[in-house]
């Protein structure tokens, strides 16, 4: 008898074999599945009902998609609604390096003062970043990796600096 699972990052179906056991990683993008990043379907039996509620009162769903039907519940259905217009709002929405989720933006840090010794190159003669400079934080709401790129202001200062 095979077991299949469902990656979380890339929705893809993976089929093991019992006596090989379960895989660590996605064959298709490489992530690591299992723990509390991981979601565990029974593909074979679809949903009982065909509500898209179960009647209950729980907050579960069904969610139709592609591949059949996937377990949800209502509040997660709510926040990928408010991430999404999260997003729209943002200048920018960059794709987190590990899942490919589009990332939100967390806030702004301001670096350097006292503790930031800026390094002049020969060929500017000058810093490429102000002192201060500020770098925006973006968040993945997937696999919740943290990045930070220069903020606009920044970029646009180092590529006058690397024009002069």
């Amino acid at each position: 008898m095979e077991d299949r699972q469902l990656c979380p990052w890339c929705a893809t179906e993976i089929v093991w074999d019992e006596e090989l056991g379960p895989e660590s990683h996605c064959p298709h993008c490489e992530n690591e599945l299992g723990g509390y990043r991981s979601l565990e379907m029974d593909l074979d039996n679809q949903a009982e009902d065909d509500d898209i509620n179960n009647g209950d009162g729980s907050d579960e769903a069904w969610l139709e998609n592609e591949e059949g039907y996937t377990r949800t519940s209502r509040s997660m259905l709510a926040a990928g609604s408010v991430m999404q217009r999260i997003i729209d709002e943002q200048d920018e929405a960059p794709e987190c390096p590990s899942c490919r989720e589009y990332m939100l933006e967390a806030g702004t840090q301001t670096m350097g003062g006292a503790h930031f010794q800026p390094f002049v190159p020969e060929a500017t003669g000058q810093p490429l970043l102000p002192n201060p400079f500020h770098v925006k934080w973006y968040i993945c709401p997937a696999c919740h990796q943290a990045t930070s790129q220069l903020a606009l202001e920044e970029r646009l200062h180092m590529l006058k600096k690397l024009a002069d």
